[in-house]
């Protein structure tokens, strides 16, 4: 008969100890984070925690949203705040601070981290308290900031393009789709999927046959008669990549590089025969998608417009009044 197992009552000290260990085996690159339960900034990966009754936690109660840091200058963080705004509202979380204050702490932790290339990561939630569906009373909600490395993908989305396949699980119902909530289960599911049959990602699909999105990316295309198409923003998440591309996509009309821009909805047969597939997205920026499922996408190689996209993209992130400076 085997011994039975023991376990230790552990310190305080011993959990720092214990969750640093954890860290050490981890090829994390998390540099600050703030957290307005701690009421303050930490730089060891180890203390960037939150309690594990906390609603966002243990039932999903909570929302994110993902900024760029380039250069030492945040991109884009007013539409980001816009889109976490609307998604507090659409999920009744009650808001810890004004957004004037959020602003001013996601630039503060940036500073705090030093860092002048990555990503901004940033949650609220409903609070800890309780393990019940609804909040516990008089929980003070959560707002949580990180500067992170970003995410990675590999190079040859660039060189080569990306592959997807047509997901099996459900596209989410549209106010789950529009709201940038921290449910991400079938994305996840979507994702993993695609991974264990060989290709990069998915690509949700309508109950109309038209198309959706794919795990953490918007889809667009170039159709045949050369326009650029996305999907409305009905029932995919309105990313702000996307909305900002599809402003500076006027240039390439007027370059001729597309006839037109339109956002819509598209079917899939139509989809599958267009000229480009690409995905756009905060941290993949804009990659060719080459192919679908068994269908070729175009000449089966990046294309040119979704290369024109990613320079205006660049240009934009580097220069453009969209920009906010970091007291480092």
């Amino acid at each position: 008969m085997s011994a039975p197992v023991t376990f230790p009552v552990l310190t305080a000290e011993d959990v720092i100890g214990r969750l640093r260990a954890i860290r050490s085996r981890q090829p994390v690159k998390y540099f600050a984070f703030y957290s307005s339960q701690l009421g303050g900034i930490v730089t060891d990966p180890a203390l960037m925690v939150i309690p594990f009754d906390d609603h966002m936690v243990h039932r999903g109660h909570g929302i994110f949203d993902t900024a760029g840091l380039v250069n030492g200058k945040i991109y884009d963080l007013e539409a980001h705040l816009d889109r976490f705004l609307l998604s507090a509202e659409r999920s009744k979380l009650r808001l810890p601070m004004t957004r004037g204050e959020m602003r001013d702490i996601i630039v503060k932790t940036t500073a705090a981290s030093r860092e002048r290339e990555g990503s901004i990561r940033y949650w609220m939630s409903s609070g800890p308290g309780s393990l019940e569906l609804s909040p516990a009373a008089g929980a003070d909600p959560g707002f949580f900031v990180m500067v992170f490395g970003g995410l990675t993908y590999p190079e040859r989305f660039l060189t080569e393009g990306a592959r997807v396949m047509t997901t099996t699980y459900p596209i989410k119902a549209p106010i789950y789709a529009i709201t940038k909530s921290t449910n991400y289960l079938p994305n996840v599911l979507m994702q993993m999927e695609a991974k264990e049959a060989g290709f990069d990602n998915g690509v949700f699909l309508d109950e109309s046959g038209h198309v959706g999105e794919s795990s953490n990316m918007n889809i667009a295309f170039v159709t045949r008669d050369r326009v650029l198409a996305h999907p409305t923003f009905e029932q995919v998440l309105a990313g702000c990549t996307s909305l900002r591309l599809l402003e500076l996509a006027t240039a390439l009309r007027n370059k001729g590089l597309v006839r037109g821009i339109e956002v819509r909805d598209i079917p899939v047969d139509e989809a599958r025969g267009s000229l480009e597939m690409m995905f756009l997205g905060s941290s993949v920026k804009v990659v060719s998608i080459v192919q679908w499922d068994d269908q070729v996408i175009g000449d089966g190689k990046p294309g040119p417009v979704a290369n024109a996209l990613r320079h205006l993209l660049d240009e934009d992130m580097r220069s453009s009044d969209r920009l906010i400076d970091v007291p480092y």
